[in-house]
């Protein structure tokens, strides 16, 4: 079980990488296409803050909801 839901949280993971990417950086595809014009790409700086702030962000609102989560849960489940 512990295994399926680290998979389905690492595909969650790159679909909001890949997101972050094509909406800051209009970048298409994370996947490697073995094709320099393909896998290097030209972005401004602002489009690079722009794309680390939205990661950022989606970390932090990740955190908050986990620990909303876990703050929710009996103290008995909490230590298991």
């Amino acid at each position: 079980m512990m295994r399926k839901t680290a998979n389905k949280t690492a595909q969650q993971l790159d679909q909001l990488l890949a997101r972050i990417a094509l909406d800051h950086l209009f970048i298409e595809t994370l996947e490697t296409r073995n094709r320099d014009r393909l896998d290097f790409h030209d972005v401004s700086v602002w489009a690079v803050q722009s794309a680390l702030m939205a990661a950022y962000q989606a970390g932090l609102t990740a955190g908050q909801s986990a620990a909303a989560k876990a703050t929710d849960r009996p103290i008995q489940q909490q230590a298991a």
